[in-house]
């Protein structure tokens, strides 16, 4: 399955933060939490809240481009 086109334009972290959050939360049996704590020991201040909604994005989007197409409404 190729990659899932994600838009992370008005997003206030570089899209490696985000990609490694998401990563490190579906990888791994981590909780936002222990994701937030990770890597506020790298140095990135983020709220697991925020990891939440980044995580909710892409399963959203990975969703959509998994989904069967819609059959022809004849």
């Amino acid at each position: 399955m190729g990659a899932v086109s994600l838009s992370y334009k008005g997003h206030r972290y570089p899209v490696e933060v985000i990609s490694h959050c998401v990563w490190l939360y579906y990888r791994f049996p981590l909780s936002f939490r222990e994701v937030e704590e990770l890597m506020l020991e790298r140095g990135i201040v983020v709220s697991y809240k925020t990891v939440r909604r980044w995580c909710a994005k892409v399963r959203a989007a990975v969703r959509r481009r998994a989904a069967p197409p819609a059959a022809p409404a004849w």
